[in-house]
């Protein structure tokens, strides 16, 4: 009986071993663009299509107005007020690089109104349009006027196995797929490369789903490769996600059968 029970007890640290080497894979390099050559020093890839967006309501528009007298415009520029619950991260990651927006919001019949100016309807313009429109009839009250307008809300959702994932809000309405991902912190190891869901909302208000490979260079010329305010990436877990979480269920239940059986032994033994 004593033999038995030293035997078993040299088994339990060994399948326990055993145990954390199966648990404990290596990560596998998972490459971007995996169509580029290794041995092609320069490759050009092209100029992705860049549309400007327009401007839709509950929008948050920056719009600052110079003039040679600072003063006359105070009033203007003050009324960028800051709006609360926003920021550059929220959600999950929201400690990363916090930060609220502020600006003038886009009211429902797609107007801003901004002092002595008045209302003036920008939904529908991009925000280059909309910068010639308020430095037109701002001329109108101040000599040579020039005029910044911009997004303070530009908000992007990154979701799935990413490191991050959170509802960003960026001061810059030119932000690729790659940048949302680099501030999401990269997919983990068992993210899709090749079949990221990008949803987007349509002009009529509905939802639209793409498909992007990032495996591919090509997604660089993509319609998809720039965002869109409001725009949800969701990245699927591969198989091996689900494989991962199978063998640590598996690895549990072996490691608390292997106590158990410890137990029955050490109390034999009493």
């Amino acid at each position: 009986m004593r033999k038995l029970y030293s035997r078993n007890i040299f088994y339990v640290p060994v399948l326990l071993w055993a145990l954390t080497l199966l648990s404990c894979s290596s990560a596998k390099h998972i490459k971007y663009f995996e169509d580029l050559s290794d041995s092609t020093l320069v490759t050009k890839l092209g100029i992705p299509p860049f549309v400007e967006p327009t401007i839709q309501n509950d929008d948050i528009l920056s719009i600052n107005i110079q003039t040679l007298d600072p003063q006359s415009t105070e009033s203007i520029n003050l009324g960028n007020i800051q709006t609360s619950g926003t920021g550059t991260i929220s959600g999950a990651a929201a400690s990363l690089n916090p930060m609220q927006a502020s600006g003038y919001l886009v009211d429902k019949e797609g107007n801003v109104d901004i002092p002595i100016l008045g209302k003036v309807r920008v939904i529908g313009l991009t925000t280059s349009q909309a910068k010639e429109l308020i430095r037109q009839k701002a001329a109108l009250s101040f000599k040579e006027p020039i005029v910044n307008v911009r997004y303070t809300n530009f908000k992007i959702s990154v979701t799935g196995e990413v490191a991050h994932p959170a509802v960003y809000v960026v001061p810059n309405e030119k932000v690729s797929i790659l940048d949302a991902l680099t501030m999401a912190g990269d997919l983990t190891i068992y993210g899709k490369r090749d079949n990221v869901l990008l949803i987007r909302e349509g002009n009529g208000g509905e939802k639209i789903a793409y498909r992007v490979n990032l495996n591919s260079s090509k997604v660089i010329n993509s319609p998809y490769f720039y965002l869109r305010q409001n725009d949800l990436i969701y990245v699927e877990p591969t198989k091996g996600k689900a494989a991962a979480n199978d063998l640590a269920q598996t690895r549990n239940v072996t490691i608390l059968t292997s106590l158990f059986s410890l137990l029955i032994i050490i109390a034999s033994r009493l």
